[in-house]
């Protein structure tokens, strides 16, 4: 058990004074999305996921801190009796992707994924693109080719964003098309010269980022994905959604963000509100948010939450579920990620293309 696995599981074992920017970086660089934390003789300490790691970057802590206070001290574990149906069971039941595989003193011997058991070529769950924007920002660029066929390198920043789906499996597509939708659609077609199905709902007014899925012509049965098609990323979208998937409590929906610093750049002065006398001066503060990433993965009972052919954005329509007692999960983004809204973010990425992307 565990010699027969796709990857090297000996390399995702780590020290429990791995800090979490050292486990995060071990995680890129092997490709998976656990790590086994173990003392000198191989006894199994905890686990620590991409989940637990995305979840303690929610709370803005630091990074030098070890990954004992990230780590799940209590992991589910099996057997090397267990035969491969018996784990498969395991996972799909308890809704998890790893086990770590430990003999009768808690020993790792192996461990086996959800992937690696059961090989998941493609994802069925659809993908909504946003493309139907005029990009008014980006003037006078857009006024001849709409915003998502401008090109990063030599390519469209929309086909950028359906080539990185596919790599994960993803072939099930929707494009929302308003301004300039015949270009797109000579651009792209059905998608098979990408290996994909891509379907087109044509907007005969701006219904906005929400707005338009009223048009869907039908349900998915899965979680679909929503995505505005001027953004720049190399996120896998395949564990993202395994990401909303493995939520302890279901999610209605989850949204990307990414971290945002803002530096004032003078000094910030406090004054009481009584007597308007001094309270304090500090020299250009920082402040630290997450902002909207424009990706987000909803439900498809969400949709009832819609009405057809109006308008509605994407932030009114979840702060609508939330204020409705659903739940509206948040994926911190630490991957590359630029949003192209502005003539110096389209330069920017430009290079940016060169060197995340090659």
């Amino acid at each position: 058990m565990g010699k027969d696995s796709k990857f090297n599981w000996q390399a995702v074992l780590t020290s429990i004074n791995t800090n979490v920017l050292t486990a995060i970086k071990r995680m890129d660089t092997y490709g998976l999305r656990v790590l086994l934390v173990v003392d000198d003789d191989r006894h199994l300490l905890g686990i620590i996921t991409d989940g637990d790691v995305r979840r303690y970057l929610l709370k803005q802590a630091s990074l030098e801190a070890s990954i004992e206070s990230v780590m799940n001290k209590n992991p589910i574990t099996a057997s090397i009796s267990e035969s491969q149906d018996q784990l498969l069971m395991r996972m799909r039941s308890l809704g998890i992707l790893h086990l770590p595989i430990v003999d009768e003193e808690r020993r790792v011997i192996g461990m086996e994924t959800f992937n690696s058991i059961y090989d998941k070529n493609t994802r069925d769950n659809w993908v909504v693109f946003m493309a139907g924007g005029m990009g008014k920002r980006l003037h006078p660029l857009t006024i001849d080719c709409p915003k998502p066929l401008l090109k990063i390198g030599d390519k469209p920043i929309i086909e950028i964003l359906l080539e990185n789906f596919t790599k994960c499996g993803f072939r099930n597509f929707y494009f929302s098309v308003n301004y300039k939708a015949d270009m797109i659609r000579d651009y792209f077609g059905s998608g098979a010269r990408w290996g994909v199905q891509i379907q087109y709902i044509e907007e005969n007014d701006v219904l906005g980022t929400a707005g338009s899925l009223s048009l869907l012509p039908s349900v998915p049965e899965k979680p679909f994905f929503v995505v505005n098609s001027d953004i720049l990323t190399n996120i896998n979208f395949g564990h993202l959604l395994d990401y909303h998937q493995e939520q302890k409590i279901k999610t209605n929906a989850t949204l990307c963000v990414m971290e945002h610093q803002h530096t004032v750049p003078f000094g910030v002065v406090s004054i009481n509100d009584v007597d308007h006398k001094l309270i304090s001066i500090e020299e250009k503060p920082t402040t630290n948010y997450f902002v909207n990433a424009g990706i987000y993965i909803l439900e498809p009972d969400v949709l009832q939450h819609l009405s057809f052919n109006l308008y509605c954005d994407m932030p009114n329509f979840l702060m609508s579920l939330v204020r409705q007692g659903l739940s509206v999960s948040t994926f911190p983004i630490r991957e590359y990620w630029l949003d192209i809204g502005h003539h110096d973010n389209l330069l920017r990425a430009a290079t940016d293309y060169l060197e995340v992307f090659s």
